[in-house]
């Protein structure tokens, strides 16, 4: 193993809109041994740069840094920040060569160490040399968060900056105790970690085990804070719930009505669709020698009885490795489905069954609740209802889910220790005028 290199710090960068929140996460941190503390822009743009007035306030010895992303008005916004006790301001490399020259003037008059950061950055490597070449004191190479939900390499630049640009390069987003030995590997003189400790429930912790990643070069497991594609999006949705899901899509997909047959069965997988006539089980059971191991069978039945669903498919399915089996209309058998515990969801359940006719199809374009559902769709259901999410951002939407799940895991803790959810949140604060 190679030494470690000496020079690469831990900045925590506190991305939230609460400044007290922000506070308590900055000293266990500190407790956990970060080497710099960054008011985030999020925080920035809530409480404007008292963040960092308080930050400096109460870690006089800490340097802060205040994430400015500054486009314009480079002076002033510069000035501010230092003013304030800022020794690292972060401005856009996008911005123009006038704006990025007048920031480095500004942070050398007062005492301020300038961060380039190439997001947005058309040409992100040629424009790393030439905002070298203006003097700036770091370059930032930062995997947007939007990125990251796509599953986006935080790596993929880091290197190639770190061999280009003669000036120390920050590393930033997607960054978890797992992959931060690879940015002091690639050469980061500043690993940049914001959600991998600012949502976890023991940020002291958190800290201390990135801090130690970092400076061993080792990889230590997390469940946490990977965001993933392909095969693994059934791994991310098995971790979190439709609540998680619903807030991340925007209250979008969800099909209302659906219940499990039982509390506590969850299906996640791709969708095999069923159009059938209502009362006509034919397609339903017929999709079970069709559907591959992990999918969830979806059948539109018109949302009313009789039931195309039983006792009988339910041990086929489940011989078969089917995950479960959404229904907008009527299942029967349910206490035997349930003490297979089989994850069954329907509208309606009912003792009378139809018949089968062979009417309808299976893998095509069906309405669910109102929803359309197209096959190889994803499937969430658990006991507050089923979420439908389109197969093109399936990974998109289930890395959004693991985020507000891992947000919620910090908010969880903080109302354990005596908090309150509303005074936490701020509610009051970021009602609508009337």
């Amino acid at each position: 193993m190679n030494a470690p290199k000496p020079n690469v710090r831990l900045q925590v960068a506190l991305d939230f809109v609460e400044l007290d929140r922000a506070l308590k996460v900055a000293r266990e941190a500190v407790e956990g041994g970060a080497d710099i503390l960054e008011a985030g822009t999020p925080l920035i743009k809530s409480v404007g740069v008292e963040a960092v007035r308080r930050l400096r306030g109460e870690f006089p010895k800490l340097p802060i840094a205040a994430d400015m992303k500054v486009m314009d008005a480079g002076r002033i916004e510069v000035e501010a920040a230092a003013k304030a006790g800022a020794r690292i301001v972060h401005v856009l490399a996008a911005a123009s060569d006038s704006t990025i020259a007048e920031c480095v003037e500004a942070g050398r008059e007062y005492g301020a160490q300038i961060v380039a950061d190439l997001l947005g950055a058309q040409d992100a490597l040629a424009r790393a040399k030439q905002v070298a070449d203006l003097g700036v004191d770091f370059i930032g190479v930062h995997t947007a968060i939007d990125m990251q939900m796509r599953a986006a390499d935080p790596f993929a630049l880091l290197q190639q900056v770190v061999e280009a640009a003669d000036v120390p390069v920050c590393v930033a987003g997607g960054i978890h105790s797992e992959n931060a030995a690879q940015a002091a590997e690639a050469g980061a003189s500043v690993v940049i970690v914001g959600g991998a400790i600012s949502k976890a429930p023991d940020a002291c912790r958190a800290t201390a085990d990135l801090k130690r990643a970092i400076t061993d070069k080792v990889k230590i497991p997390t469940t946490l804070y990977r965001r993933v594609s392909g095969e693994h999006i059934r791994d991310i949705l098995l971790q979190i719930s439709s609540a998680n899901l619903s807030d991340a899509m925007h209250r979008r997909g969800v099909l209302p009505g659906l219940r499990p047959v039982a509390p506590g069965l969850k299906v996640v997988g791709p969708a095999l669709t069923v159009r059938t006539a209502p009362g006509d089980y034919a397609k339903s059971v017929e999709a079970i020698d069709r559907a591959q191991p992990g999918d969830v069978i979806v059948v539109d039945a018109g949302g009313v009885p009789p039931a195309v669903w039983g006792e009988m498919a339910s041990r086929s399915a489940q011989n078969r490795g089917i995950a479960g089996v959404v229904i907008d209309g009527a299942l029967r058998d349910s206490g035997d489905i349930r003490s297979l515990e089989f994850p069954a969801f329907s509208r309606i359940i009912c003792p009378n069954a139809g018949e089968p006719r062979g009417l309808g199809e299976i893998a095509v374009s069906i309405t669910v609740a109102g929803e359309v559902v197209e096959p190889g769709d994803w499937i969430l259901g658990d006991d507050d209802g089923v979420i439908r999410i389109p197969r093109d951002r399936a990974a998109e939407w289930a890395n959004r889910g693991m985020e507000w799940y891992e947000r919620e895991n910090r908010i969880r803790e903080e109302i354990v220790q005596g908090g309150t959810y509303g005074d936490l949140a701020e509610l009051e604060k970021w009602e609508k005028p009337r």
